[in-house]
């Protein structure tokens, strides 16, 4: 049922965040971002093959990977609640008995009926069935858990038999296969530790069960640590060694420590043998097949060494890899001691040489630097910390809506584990927790807990009306504490497992993790292992039933029967509930996204973007279906990075390489990370091509030295820039708009601004410098930071979805309004003609909170067309715009939002006042409700929603002025006045 559930509401098309990226990856086997997952990769390249050659197939069966992945976890699940049922239901054996008790047909159907309910209630428990649709790493992990789980409980009914350890080999061959899917799947080690040592011996203790679990967890640190990044780093100590000490080729490093550590193995089997050592010999195996599912890690140096057109890191070599593993480009959180919020370097220390690969040796590129902390600065578990991305103080207001700490002051013990309890336990596992299991109030992000009888007055209609707003009444974690109260009383040992499990997969991870109060996106799917935990306790609770149904029936197949439709209304409900909102059969929102943004562009373009969700799917675009390839996407924040720098240099599919004049040692990492200000009265303006060549020459001219000893940096002497303009060549090149010619510049004149210039702002400098008006070069307009801007709105030119920088000056750019020069005809026939808006019309797909911004920024578009329209004197093209926009996403399907407003002098004027005083009544009344209800100090979190709301009402003030209604215009600002101060 699981099965068909799931192929049913599967996503045709690559989703949001990370799956663009994944399926790319696995239809070519590329290189994701790290730490990559090598096996969901390969299997998901098996899967691509079946679409035998129609690559519009590709998407939608990786995707199903991820659905038969879930429904097999669902498979394991049911069997491994019926293996912990069968020890609560059959006597126990005796020495008089049979060893194994067979089952009477009314126990075992209660057994199937604990197996049914449990497995079911997780398959369609919120966070698991997301997972079950989109081609991610956490349904083929929780798939994972859930074996290992299934094998211990095997190994332990089969641990008296002579062959019964290679279970527990098998189990370690899982584990070490799981590490190239995704790391969770360790955290379940303890519990099965735990599981190992109440049933080898015959009189556990406290001592022992605790001793236990301190090696089990000492077992998951060697496996995270010594293991994982570990040994690649030892191999990688070897490769340096035998090549720069002892002048052997590239590769023979690693080839010698390979033969050594099969040399210690085969030694440690030989001792083993010897010494007739059951134990040593079967760690040991467990060890080797560990070994043997985690090689699946070697398709990402092979990959790599090929040069892919999507090859995060550039891995391609042991030392390259063992930085992918540890995933250095995110940076590091402190987890058990370290600096507070407001603490203040006082140092650098040399944290070791990062090596790369020159001519027949590896030379140090960069020295890595380790901040230092006074020892004051410093607290245990430090749960308020800075990450270095964001201000202290803009950090801090993000945590005192948690907690009470004041600007400045180191955080108290006290605080520091109110955080932790408030937010990261409290907002970040346990309200996610609930979600599964009592409702979900909508999916608004942070949004609350849907209790049983909860209101829906006063609740704007956004939360209301959400699909996503589910309501089990509770019933699944009432059956699911009954369950475990019953598994307690009966069968404490097992319910202690179950219980670590949990522990474990959860709360665990969360102190792991150390989630700040900053994240982009809710991460429910983070810990679907203890919403699995939890579903075995759902299906024990059938037992605790048909315990209750005693007193009424005593025929134990009808009593077992009653209680399996009793616990059916469980996932039933919750199947219900969940379907709308869970189906994405219909949904190509961001697929359509992408292939408008690559439309958006001229032929032979560079395209610079910013962050997953524009970047992913235009990836999944070119690399699968082939859409666009002429265009070059360069990602920004990549830019930061030497190896992304050198890929962009290399031709991919029908784009040339990017034209960037920089040479290698000036993009190195470590070199030109960030180029400070610091102001020469003497210069009032900079040549961009001059300054390039200082830079490209490393020039004393821009150096400047911070401190004593302190590094070295190129500067730059101030934020206004010119860029001389060939004018002549560019009207040769045909690139100016017959309307525009007149706006042609000589110079074109921008300033970036006094903060730190980053590597990426140097190369897209250089790349305006060296193009030459060449190639077409866009900002995408998701693209909205200013400082990535770098001044050059005044010669943006608005094309569809991204911004074309031309050396043409809008006469009218006002920073106050939206960038860009609107090319009306241009725009018009993209977003009339040829703009895909699949489903978006449709009220019964569910486009959750993701999924209703790229409509928003299609809405932004038409309205600012319509109006320019308008303005020009040509009412009829504006009110078509208008009609288009209400058509293709209408408000049943997609919630009219903040840009909306913007339609309705296009429609007054196309004859249509009454609808537009209605769209207006109706806004404006959404608003207010709107606002009441996010205004509540309660609903603090939502300070976005908040935002919003003031921006709808603030465009329908400024939409009624502009058609002269003055009494709507005054509503709305009566409505917005209290807030103005604010």
């Amino acid at each position: 049922m699981a099965t068909l559930v799931y192929l049913l509401t599967l996503e045709p098309t690559a989703s949001f965040w990370d799956c663009g990226e994944f399926i790319a990856c696995s239809y070519k086997l590329l290189v994701p971002h790290p730490p990559g997952a090598p096996l969901f990769l390969l299997l998901g390249r098996l899967f691509s093959l079946l679409s035998f050659g129609d690559s519009s197939k590709v998407a939608v069966l990786i995707n199903m990977l991820s659905a038969l992945s879930s429904a097999f976890a669902v498979l394991f699940l049911f069997w491994s609640i019926t293996l912990l049922a069968k020890k609560l239901v059959l006597p126990r054996p005796t020495p008089a008995g049979p060893a194994r008790p067979v089952p009477t047909r009314g126990q075992a159907l209660l057994m199937q009926a604990a197996g049914v309910v449990g497995a079911l209630a997780f398959a369609f428990s919120d966070s698991f069935w997301f997972n079950a649709e989109e081609a991610e790493v956490y349904a083929m992990s929780a798939l994972c858990t859930a074996t290992v789980v299934w094998l211990m409980l095997k190994w332990e009914n089969r641990a008296d038999e002579p062959d019964s350890d290679k279970w527990l080999v098998l189990i370690a061959y899982v584990i070490g296969l799981s590490i190239g899917v995704h790391l969770l799947n360790l955290v379940a080690i303890p519990a099965l530790g735990l599981l190992y040592y109440h049933r080898r011996q015959p009189a556990p203790t406290l001592r022992g069960s605790v001793v236990t679990l301190l090696i089990s967890s000492v077992i998951v640190g060697v496996v995270l640590v010594g293991v994982i990044p570990g040994l690649p780093s030892l191999a990688g100590s070897f490769e340096v060694f035998f090549v720069n000490s002892l002048g052997l080729p590239f590769n023979s490093g690693v080839v010698g420590f390979v033969l050594l550590l099969l040399g210690l193995l085969g030694l440690g089997f030989r001792v083993s043998h010897q010494r007739q050592s059951r134990l040593l010999n079967t760690v040991l195996l467990g060890f080797t097949f560990i070994l043997i599912g985690y090689s699946c890690y070697l398709i990402v140096p092979i990959r790599s060494g090929y040069q892919p057109t999507i090859n995060q890191n550039g891995p391609r070599d042991v030392l390259s890899f063992v930085s992918y593993l540890k995933r250095e480009q995110y940076g590091s959180r402190p987890l058990l001691y370290g600096p507070h919020l407001f603490a203040q370097p006082i140092a650098q220390e040399d944290a070791g040489p990062r090596y790369v690969r020159e001519g027949q040796q590896y030379v140090v590129a960069e020295r890595r630097q380790e901040l230092i902390y006074r020892d004051e600065d410093k607290m245990l578990l430090p749960r308020m910390y800075s990450d270095g991305t964001s201000t202290a103080s803009q950090r801090a207001a993000a945590y005192r809506q948690w907690v009470d700490i004041q600007e400045g002051v180191k955080p108290t013990m006290g605080q520091n584990l109110a955080f932790l309890l408030r937010y990261q336990m409290g907002h970040m596992f346990w309200r996610y927790f609930l979600w599964n299991y009592v409702g979900r109030e909508s999916d608004v992000q942070h949004a609350g807990v849907l209790w049983p009888f909860a209101s829906h007055e006063a609740l704007p209609e956004r939360v209301a009306d959400s699909k996503a707003r589910n309501n089990f009444l509770a019933l699944p974690l009432l059956l699911g504490v009954l369950g475990m109260v019953y598994q307690v009383r009966r069968d404490s040992r097992n319910a202690l497992v179950v219980g670590l499990l949990f522990l474990f997969t959860g709360l665990a991870i969360i102190v792991y993790l150390n989630q700040p109060p900053l994240e982009p996106r809710e991460r429910d799917y983070t810990f679907t292992g203890a919403t699995y935990a939890f579903a075995i306790w759902i299906g024990l609770g059938v037992l605790a039933l048909a315990e209750a149904l005693k007193r009424v029936l005593n025929a134990d197949t009808a009593r077992a029967a009653v209680a399996l439709l009793l616990g059916l209304v469980v996932p039933g409900l919750m199947l219900a509930e969940g379907w709308d909102d869970h189906d994405r059969s219909d949904r190509f929102t961001s697929v359509d996204a992408a292939r408008n943004l690559l439309n958006s562009c001229a032929p032979n373009a560079i395209l610079f973007t910013n962050g997953d969700n524009d970047t992913f799917p235009l990836w999944y675009a070119q690399e699968v279906e082939g859409i666009r390839t002429d265009v070059r996407v360069a990602v920004l924040s990549y830019l930061n990075t030497d190896w992304y720098i050198r890929q962009m240099m290399n031709r991919a599919y029908k784009s040339q390489p990017l034209p960037i004049s920089l040479p290698a040692d000036r993009y190195r990492q470590g070199t030109n990370d960030y180029l400070p200000y610091v102001e020469n009265p003497n210069v009032s303006s900079v040549s961009l091509p001059d300054f390039m060549q200082l830079v490209k020459a490393d020039s004393d001219l821009l150096k400047v030295s911070y401190g004593d000893g302190g590094p070295t940096l190129l500067s730059f002497p101030s934020p206004k820039f010119y860029l001389p303009v060939d004018t002549a060549a560019v009207k040769k090149l045909g690139i100016i708009p017959p309307g525009r010619r007149g706006q042609l510049v000589s110079q074109m004149e921008f300033d970036i601004g006094k903060g730190a210039m980053e590597k990426r702002h140097l190369v897209v400098l250089d790349i305006l410098a060296a193009n030459q008006w060449k190639r077409p070069v866009y900002f995408a307009t998701s693209v909205a930071r200013p400082e990535d801007h770098m001044g050059l709105d005044a010669y943006f030119q608005l094309e569809g979805l991204a911004w074309r920088v031309l050396p043409l000056k809008n006469p009218n750019d006002d920073p106050r309004e939206e960038a860009g020069y609107l090319a009306k005809d241009l725009l018009y026939q993209k977003l009339m003609q040829q703009f895909a808006y699949r489903g978006l019309n449709n009220p019964t797909v569910f486009h959750d909170e993701n999924g209703q911004m790229f409509p928003a920024n299609y809405r932004a578009k038409f309205a600012r067309l319509a109006n320019a329209y308008l303005a020009a004197g040509d009412p009829a093209t504006a009110k078509k715009l208008a009609d288009k926009c209400l058509d293709v996403m209408p408000d049943r399907a997609i919630p009219y939002d903040f840009y909306t407003p913007q339609l309705l002098p296009a429609l007054v004027a196309g004859g249509e006042q009454t609808r537009a005083n209605q769209l207006f009544d109706l806004l404006l009344d959404r608003a207010q409700r709107a606002l009441t209800y996010y205004s509540n100090p309660a609903h603090a979190l939502f300070d976005r929603e908040l935002s919003q709301q003031l921006a709808t009402i603030q465009q329908l003030y400024l939409a009624a002025q502009q058609i002269g209604d003055e009494r709507r215009a005054n509503q709305a600002f009566q409505l917005l006045q209290p807030y103005l101060q604010q």
